[in-house]
């Protein structure tokens, strides 16, 4: 018989009841360091007092209204994101999947309204992962993503992840867009070399075409700077953003230029909950924390310390790690072990990681962990290493 819930999911046998900074408590009693953040959610941790409090608040006055009106919070919101950000316009989603799905309608309308209707397709790169929506799984292309969900939507041309020469000589009549993740997150934590976003942004302006990024893992402070295109010294036409945003209130956000966005006037996409006011108050908050230099710049001084200690404990353990990979507080590291031992182990150690592919494990810890927090996760993950090596 089938479960009551939907058995999509491969779940861990673990249920947590509560959570405070970078740790969660367990039904059982047990304390995890979560270096998970719920898949890079949780940037502010577990219960931040500035988050409970822009809930709550906000809770006890309005929750939803529908954007058939005027909504404060979500005009705040929009506002803090273009001053920090090279967006002119922002449209809320609930979800980084909607974010995708908005993208690609906003690149396909943009070229329409310029007369070339033919402009449709999309190049994008193996391992990207963007979303479970009919485009999201068009786009990334893996097998394991389309199969059975086929007939796919059409208009996007596959790539391999690194091949620049590929990009210029797919690029046809019919490009409309470049569509790529500056840090690989499912796919294996890939950071993508700075010289290439550059010769990417160059690409497209050279041809014509707009640059979509997609930052929903990777952004929101996580590589160290507000959004991981800026290590490159280039902007997007569009952006992605969900994840972090709102620090574990469903959010998601499309930012764009008021060139790239010039065709989407009224009528042409909507949200009911996309923006409301609950939402877009836990976002302010966020945003308040997080687009602060000196909050960075401690993000950036943790992740030196934390990158320093996994290159001693892979150095240790060889026969369990072979690299540390990634940026700022989006670390993964590639295992000689299968991965999901290691995943599995970290939970014997009271430990959560995320699994990846290329046999990667992901570290995705809150960004307000502490030295204390960095020292417990070094060394949980060195009880984790001997007890795969013992098994």
């Amino acid at each position: 018989m089938i479960p009551s819930v939907l058995p999509t999911y491969n779940r861990a046998p673990l249920e947590f009841v509560k959570g405070e900074g970078a740790w969660l408590t367990a039904a059982d009693g047990r304390r995890f360091l979560d270096l998970g953040s719920g898949i890079a959610v949780n940037a502010l941790g577990h219960a931040h007092p500035a988050l409970v409090e822009a809930l709550t608040s906000q809770a006890q006055n309005l929750w939803h209204v529908s954007n058939l009106y005027q909504i404060p919070q979500q005009q705040a919101l929009a506002d803090k994101l273009v001053e920090h950000t090279f967006a002119d316009t922002v449209f809320f989603t609930n979800s980084g999947t909607e974010a995708c799905e908005l993208a690609v309608k906003m690149a396909r309308k943009y070229f329409y309204d310029k007369g070339q209707p033919e402009r449709v397709e999309i190049i994008t790169f193996d391992g990207s992962f963007h979303g479970r929506s009919s485009a999201g799984i068009a786009a990334a292309g893996s097998e394991k993503m389309v199969k059975g969900f086929g007939p796919l939507l059409p208009g996007f041309v596959h790539l391999t992840f690194g091949d620049l020469d590929g990009v210029t000589n797919a690029i046809s009549e019919k490009t409309a867009a470049i569509l790529i993740e500056p840090v690989q997150g499912e796919g294996g934590i890939r950071p993508v070399p700075d010289a290439e976003l550059k010769a990417l942004r160059q690409i497209c302006d050279d041809n014509g075409l707009l640059l979509i990024l997609d930052e929903v893992q990777c952004g929101v402070g996580r590589t160290g700077k507000l959004f991981a295109h800026e290590w490159a010294g280039i902007t997007p036409d569009i952006m992605m953003v969900a994840k972090g945003i709102g620090g574990g209130f469903p959010l998601g956000a499309v930012l764009a230029t008021e060139d790239a966005a010039s065709g989407m006037t009224a009528g042409t996409h909507g949200s009911t909950y996309g923006g409301n006011p609950l939402g877009c108050a836990v976002g302010c908050a966020v945003m308040d924390h997080i687009a602060d230099d000196a909050f960075l710049a401690e993000v950036n001084r943790k992740a030196g310390l934390l990158r320093q200690k996994l290159e001693g404990l892979v150095a240790d353990h060889p026969e369990v790690f072979e690299e540390v990979r990634g940026a700022g507080l989006m670390l993964g590291l590639k295992c000689k072990a299968v991965n999901a031992d290691v995943v599995k182990a970290g939970y014997d150690n009271e430990l959560i990681t995320v699994p990846a592919a290329d046999n990667v494990i992901r570290l995705l810890p809150p960004l307000t962990l502490t030295d204390e927090d960095i020292a417990e996760a070094v060394s949980r993950l060195e009880k984790t290493a001997a007890q795969v090596e013992a098994a």
